[in-house]
């Protein structure tokens, strides 16, 4: 079992001195930094000046500085900007302005990974990787609990990487709940995996595909909408909170059967076989190569499956019936 990390592991003394600056301040950089500040760490921000970011995070009593002279100010800089345009803002505002035994950090190491930024060898470069969406983050901390999260080494040049990595998951209200160490290449890979096979891309499909052969087949759309996207909300809230097994306790016996007898119908190896190739085309490179020339057509390809998505019958539907059910 990998080691889990709490709050006696941890000290926050190692960044008693530091200064960090949060490069970004969407939802996943406000809240690292209120949470980071919160804890009593110095945290600046580093944004692009007339921003709208500039003027909430400035509100809400920040310094707020152009990322260059952010990047100069800080012993560590914490990248929270999205992944395509990383690469620009570094080779344009941050390498040239990193100082010796200063920490380069981030939440996802995508372009580490696949080598779209190159950091100097006189900086540490880590990672703290909230488990989270930004909005749960910052939530739960107020809360005084935390999500859990991962953190990694990817260049250890101060012999302190490690310990401030954990300090800065400490500061978000982490190790509250656990941290476990990864690598950037691991935690990339699983993440990419994860969100294309089972979170985002394959749930997604699931639900239209089960939608779309129940109104086919001549069902209400409503009725389809309910049985095929609204209860997975309960159904994963209890795997959330029991796990897989704890979930098949919870349901029916009939559902259970069911569920238990069909499932590989569904998920067969066909599909398996499909997982392992989306798996290898992220430890080769291939999605990544792919996605950066996607950036740089100017989201062609996104933006088309964009619309698709929200003209797909099951959108209006659900829109609708939300409006009714007042969520």
């Amino acid at each position: 079992m990998a080691k889990m990390y709490y709050d006696k592991d941890v000290s926050l003394d190692v960044l008693k001195d530091e200064t960090i600056a949060v490069i970004g301040y969407g939802i996943q950089g406000r809240a690292q930094a209120l949470n980071m500040r919160d804890s009593g760490l110095e945290v600046i921000l580093g944004l692009r000046r007339g921003g709208t970011s500039w003027k909430k995070a400035s509100e809400e009593g920040f310094e707020v500085y152009e990322i260059d002279e952010a990047v100069k100010r800080a012993t560590i800089v914490h990248i929270l900007i999205p992944d395509e345009v990383q690469p620009e803002v570094y080779k344009k505002y941050i390498h040239d302005n990193l100082k010796e035994n200063a920490a380069l950090s981030f939440s996802h190491g995508f372009n580490i990974r696949f080598n779209q930024i190159i950091p100097p060898k006189f900086v540490d470069v880590i990672m703290y990787a909230p488990k989270g969406p930004g909005k749960l983050v910052r939530q739960k901390f107020l809360e005084g609990s935390g999500v859990p999260g991962l953190i990694a080494v990817e260049q250890d040049y101060t012999g302190k990487a490690k310990d401030r990595a954990l300090a800065m998951a400490k500061a978000n209200g982490s190790t509250r709940v656990g941290v476990i160490e990864t690598t950037f290449a691991e935690e990339t890979e699983t993440d990419l995996f994860g969100e294309q096979v089972d979170l985002c891309g394959g749930v997604s499909e699931l639900i239209k595909a089960a939608f779309e052969t129940l109104v086919e087949a001549g069902y209400q759309p409503e009725i389809a909408y309910f049985e095929c996207l609204h209860e997975l909300k309960l159904i994963v809230d209890l795997i959330y909170e029991q796990g897989i097994e704890g979930m098949w306790k919870n349901v029916s016996n009939t559902a259970e059967y069911g569920g238990r007898t069909r499932a590989k119908r569904i998920i067969n190896e066909s599909v398996r076989a499909e997982m392992k190739k989306i798996l290898e085309e992220i430890r080769s490179g291939q999605f990544a190569r792919e996605w950066i020339l996607e950036r740089k057509a100017n989201f062609p390809v996104l933006e088309s499956l964009r619309k698709q998505g929200k003209e797909h019958l099951i959108e209006k539907v659900g829109a609708e019936l939300r409006k009714k059910m007042k969520l």
